[in-house]
């Protein structure tokens, strides 16, 4: 493991989010900047089409519309290439953005690439986080390492939606 490997970083409230343009399932880019005026959860996993991911990207979807009513708009981030996230979405019939970060460098800017724990192990590879961006693109609220299941509902009562 190299230091360019570790995740140093871990953003707080206040903080301004990283910007990014990336790649959505169809190719189109998506940018942090063309949300700004709304709130916009933005939320990293580590792959498509896995049991952990497949629950948290159905659960966002059933939650998008109740989301979006309250000014938040959601963009999912992962390695995967926009054909596999295109997979993912007509699968699972997704209806929230997913983009594709191969390079990680956005993940690594959110900090949420990196040494991680799985199955007692330490192994390096994508910290599942979620990140709320307030409408002036600053960080509000910045979880690490989250639960795949019950995230969303919780996230939704964090946010009196629930």
């Amino acid at each position: 493991m190299t230091e360019t490997d570790v995740a140093p970083v871990r953003l707080s409230p206040g903080d301004p989010a990283p910007d990014f343009t990336l790649p959505d399932a169809d190719g189109n880019p998506v940018s942090l900047s063309s949300h700004r005026g709304r709130r916009v959860i933005v939320y990293c996993y580590p792959a498509a089409l896995t049991p952990g991911c497949t629950t948290q990207a159905v659960d966002f979807t059933a939650a998008a519309g109740e989301l979006a009513e309250a000014g938040l708009d959601i963009i999912g981030i992962s390695p995967d290439a926009p054909d596999k996230l295109m997979r993912f979405r007509e699968k699972e019939n997704l209806g929230i953005t997913l983009v594709s970060d191969p390079d990680k460098e956005v993940l690594r800017a959110y900090g949420a690439y990196g040494p991680k724990k799985m199955y007692g192990k330490e192994v390096v590879g994508v910290i599942r986080s979620t990140f709320i961006v307030d409408a002036e693109g600053r960080i509000e609220r910045a979880a690490y390492n989250v639960k795949a299941t019950g995230h969303v509902a919780k996230l939704r009562r964090e946010l009196g939606l629930g």
